[in-house]
Order: structure tokens, then C-alpha cells, then sequence
């Protein structure tokens, strides 16, 4: 398990976090989390819709980022540290105009200054809609 000191905070708690925010403007969730991935999901309707009627390539950013970010929080002592995004990017496959999309995070790397993420989203018919590689870096926190 990749988790600091073995914690899964509970569903609810992670997705409270999220309130009025970005995160909760676009209704993204999150679903669940295993050992070594935490897997989210996002609506694709007029909020994230880019004006083709598709899913904005920024708002599928947003589900990586948001998962990635989330996973290297629950990696580390967030007493001592702070993670924050240092590079984030994406490959949109195939489009998508409605249902949600889904989203799983996996580490690729846990070092003790930067993570690296790999983010998979597929549509309703669990088809790839875009991939994504997010790096955090883990800074000390001030005394």
C-alpha cells in the first residue's frame, strides 16, 4: 500500500474537501481508492463541454491533476509537507459528448521530493479518451 502510514480517509471526507471549488463546479468525484490508485469521475455536459459540443481537453486536465494531486496528499505527512503541481500533460484520444468520464491515478514514482502520476480516463464505454503524466513536488513545510 502506497498510502502514508496506511490511511484511506473515508469517500465522503475526500469529496468534501472539494467545496466551491473547481473540483466541485465540474461535479468531479471521487469514486474510490485501493492499495495503489485512486479512480474519479467527471460529467461531460455544458460545464465542461468546449463549444464543438465535446469534452474540453482543460477539463479532463483538471480530473488528472485533481486526482494526481490527491494522491500524493495521502502519500506523505501532510504535518511536514506540502505537494504541489509541478508539470502536467495530456493526450486527448477520442472525444467525448456526454455521459462521464472516468478517471484512474497510479503512481509511477513516490520518491521523497517529487511524484510522478499516470491518469487514464475512458469514456461510458470504457474506451481511452486521454492519458496523462503529472508530476508533484513535495516541499518541506515551514516551521
Amino acid at each position: 500500500m502506497i498510502w502514508y502510514n496506511g490511511n484511506r480517509p473515508p469517500l465522503d471526507a475526500l469529496n468534501a474537501v472539494s467545496a466551491n471549488t473547481l473540483v466541485a463546479h465540474l461535479d468531479i468525484r471521487i469514486e474510490s481508492i485501493d492499495d495503489d490508485s485512486i479512480t474519479g469521475s467527471m460529467p461531460v455536459d455544458e460545464r465542461t463541454h468546449q463549444p464543438y459540443g465535446i469534452l474540453h481537453g482543460g477539463a479532463s486536465v483538471v480530473l488528472a491533476e485533481t486526482l494526481g494531486s490527491l494522491g500524493s496528499s495521502m502519500c506523505v505527512d501532510i504535518a511536514r509537507f506540502n505537494v504541489v503541481g509541478l508539470d502536467i500533460n495530456s493526450n486527448h484520444i477520442r472525444g467525448v459528448r456526454d455521459g462521464r468520464v472516468v478517471a484512474v491515478a497510479r503512481p509511477i514514482h513516490i520518491g521523497r521530493r517529487t511524484h510522478v502520476w499516470g491518469i487514464e480516463q475512458h469514456d461510458d464505454q470504457n474506451r481511452l479518451t486521454t492519458v496523462s503524466r503529472l508530476t508533484m513536488a513535495i516541499l518541506e513545510r515551514s516551521p
